[in-house]
């Protein structure tokens, strides 16, 4: 294939994500979130497209979801994942997006994360974002207790075709503290988490530099005012080789 031919498809593709983008009926908050998140730009640089199976987990109130419906197009599919709490803390934003439409054709699926259900070799690509950090939380007063993570681990890589790919969005802790920052600031050390999905055997295929701050110290809880919405966060893209034994 020509590289101008190439370059005239995948044009094609992201047609109807751009009209997207700009639709009237979308909320001023998802607009604002387009422009922190750089969503549009995240999901080319995922290779997610017209066609594909795709899992969002732990997708809250469906932000993630609602653009990937429309990347995927009629003929894709993308499954919208919750545990009970993260169901009951975005139950609000949740009803809203269903009510105005703009989950129409998603699977919503609410289970515990040690019973996903998410299948063999099901998905093209699975998102998760600013979600990883949480399998390693623990606030029993908050209901939220100790996760088998490398369980949950587990269930996602084999949830993954062979070839496919998980996309990961994180709030970035300080180079070294592994877990350490999870409970007090819900970040995480990418190092970390880089070592751990290659040691399920994925292979880190890229790193987008999007969502990078410098200015973040990486000192703070990411919901303190003086960095929410403005952390740095890193994006990193694992592929499930082709002949994973997963």
């Amino acid at each position: 294939m020509s590289g101008l031919l190439r370059s005239a498809l995948l044009l094609l593709a992201l047609l109807p994500t751009a009209a997207f983008a700009t639709a009237p009926e979308r909320s001023a908050e998802d607009l604002a979130r387009d422009a922190r998140d750089k969503t549009e730009r995240i999901i080319e640089f995922a290779g997610i497209a017209p066609g594909m199976h795709v899992a969002d987990l732990l997708a809250g109130g469906g932000y993630w979801s609602d653009w990937l419906r429309e990347t995927v197009g009629r003929d894709g599919h993308v499954l919208l994942y919750n545990n009970p709490q993260y169901a009951k803390f975005a139950a609000e934003d949740l009803a809203e997006r269903v009510a105005s439409g703009r989950l129409e054709g998603v699977e919503q699926r609410v289970a515990p994360i040690d019973a996903m259900a998410l299948g063999e070799a099901t998905f093209d690509r699975i998102v998760m974002v600013m979600a990883l950090h949480d399998l390693y939380w623990v606030d029993e007063k908050a209901g939220w207790p100790a996760i088998d993570h490398e369980g949950a681990l587990k269930q996602v890589v084999a949830a993954l075709k062979p070839g496919g790919a998980l996309l990961v969005i994180d709030h970035a802790a300080l180079a070294g503290s592994g877990t350490d920052a999870v409970n007090a600031l819900h970040r995480i050390d990418e190092a970390f988490v880089r070592r751990t999905l290659e040691r399920h055997g994925l292979v880190r295929e890229a790193e987008s530099t999007l969502l990078r701050n410098p200015a973040d110290q990486r000192l703070k809880g990411v919901f303190d005012p003086k960095v929410k919405g403005k952390t740095d966060r890193f994006v990193h893209l694992y592929r499930k080789p082709a002949a994973s034994k997963d």
